[in-house]
């Protein structure tokens, strides 16, 4: 019914619109007792063969939310409901911030993807601190949080901005994500050259550090999928020197490369990053040549263009342990983890592997020999 119900209803709805309906819908669902028990049995039944360890968790499956979807962490049990095994919310800003201007959301239906400028809208790292920290979780949902640079902040004032929301939220998050690669605020991509890189980085990890002493909270960065070869290659040395525990491979991009041949050519000029199908060779061959570099030494999350089980389970062979999606939730509808999951515990009954463990990586050790 999904496929009608997007046609009828969410197809002729301001895409941001829809979306705030439908966020409502997944939080009344998981608040109502009766209901929710019912769905988490029929759409996030756990398969024991797809368990994964990562970052020092325990996770029901490797499949998980990408940032972006629950921006200030009031959707993760209703996001663990849908049957997504970890949860990453944000992006979150020092400052509370409005975003950019609207329109600033739109599909690319034809394409199976969407652009978005929304300008990292949110609450601000206190609220949403104080928002987890209120938390009774009702599913046990390893949540990352993933924080960005606030915009009206300068540059050079940029690694106290994120020192800022780390020192606020590192006491709440099962692992913390630095966003260097949004497009859609201005000059933060350019902080993933590794000279701008280093002290960021450094500096989130002592804060991290002096925020929850006694725990090491896990930290990746994120990046783009528009990085040359070389600054990927950079970029991963440095995490791997700095102790990092992982990078998130991709972010959305700025090309348009493929596109307008079937979506109009209006909604495909329109500024900010493309996620969805498009995206998906650029991120797995981003992750391909991370693992590459880094071997095993890092955790890789793979994201981008993810639409089904078969995508999940190419990622996992490329060198991801996780693996994240949103763009093909707005498409697949509520079954999508569901059939996610079938599909990837199917693959890996059907595959020379035991666990997905022993399969992370295994397309670029063949490809390697």
């Amino acid at each position: 019914m999904y496929p009608l119900l997007f046609r009828l209803l969410f197809r002729r709805m301001d895409p941001e619109q829809a979306h705030r309906l439908a966020a409502g819908w997944i939080r009344l669902a998981a608040r109502i007792p009766v209901l929710r028990t019912f769905l988490a049995a029929y759409l996030a039944p756990r398969d024991p063969a797809l368990r994964t360890e990562a970052l020092g968790l325990r996770m029901h499956g490797p499949f998980g939310l990408a940032a972006g979807f629950d921006k200030n962490a009031d959707l993760i049990d209703g996001m663990a409901l849908l049957g997504f095994d970890h949860v990453e919310t944000g992006t979150v800003t020092a400052q509370p911030q409005p975003g950019n201007p609207r329109p600033r959301l739109f599909r690319l239906t034809a394409d199976r993807a969407l652009i978005n400028r929304m300008g990292f809208n949110n609450d601000g790292s206190a609220a949403v601190a104080a928002r987890l920290a209120a938390r009774r979780p009702v599913f046990r949902t390893p949540v990352g949080v993933n924080v960005g640079k606030t915009k009206a902040v300068p540059e050079e004032e940029a690694v106290a901005d994120y020192v800022t929301s780390t020192e606020r939220l590192a006491p709440h998050a099962d692992y913390l994500v630095v966003n260097v690669s949004s497009p859609n605020t201005p000059g933060l991509r350019d902080l993933q050259a590794a000279e701008r890189l280093r002290p960021l980085l450094a500096a989130v990890r002592a804060a991290a550090d002096r925020a929850v002493p006694g725990r090491r909270v896990p930290l990746l960065v994120k990046i783009a999928p528009d990085l040359a070869d070389e600054d990927v290659d950079a970029v991963a040395d440095l995490a791997a020197g700095l102790g990092l525990d992982g990078i998130i491979a991709t972010n959305t991009t700025v090309a348009r490369e493929g596109l307008g041949l079937v979506s109009p050519a209006a909604a495909v000029a329109e500024p900010g990053g493309l996620s969805g199908a498009p995206l998906r060779e650029r991120s797995l061959e981003v992750l391909r040549r991370l693992h590459a570099r880094v071997g095993d030494r890092l955790t890789l999350i793979g994201v981008g263009g993810v639409e089904d089980a078969e995508d999940v389970w190419q990622r996992i062979l490329a060198g991801a342990t996780l693996v994240q999606g949103y763009s093909g939730l707005i498409y697949r509808g509520p079954l999508w983890c569901r059939s996610v999951h079938k599909g990837l515990a199917a693959r890996l009954a059907a595959s020379p592997y035991r666990t997905l463990t022993e399969a992370v990586g295994a397309g670029t050790r063949r490809t390697a020999a």
